[in-house]
């Protein structure tokens, strides 16, 4: 593997984790204003139900991590391709109307569009 090839990897796979913060983060800060409001959070469908949609769908960036490293070229780039926006519809679709989430859900949504962007230019 050449220089070029490992950079990015390395600066997609620290993309990706990045964004798998910012996720954890958004949610922990939603959790504690609903907590500290005393809320019942409002979950579409049955809570069963939409926690195992949230599982999967949440997967996506978690297995990115590791993907983005072992994967090789052609794989890497169609999977970043794929997922990167696939996550963009779980974070709109799972957003709340916060300013937490606006500012958060913000910066996921720039690097996921750079993790597109970077995986479109990427050369053998």
């Amino acid at each position: 593997m050449n220089q070029d090839q490992t950079n990015t990897k390395i600066v997609t796979v620290l993309l990706w984790i990045t964004v798998m913060i910012n996720m954890i983060f958004a949610d922990i800060f939603s959790i504690i204003i609903e907590i500290v409001e005393g809320n019942v959070i409002d979950i579409p469908l049955d809570v069963t139900s939409m926690m195992g949609i949230a599982a999967v769908l949440t997967n996506i960036p978690i297995l990115m991590i590791v993907l983005s490293w072992v994967l090789p070229y052609r794989f890497n780039r169609w999977a970043n391709i794929v997922a990167a926006p696939l996550t963009i519809v779980y974070i709109i679709g799972g957003g709340a109307w916060l300013p937490h989430y606006f500012i958060i859900g913000g910066i996921e949504i720039v690097l996921l569009i750079i993790i597109v962007v970077r995986s479109l230019r990427w050369k053998a």
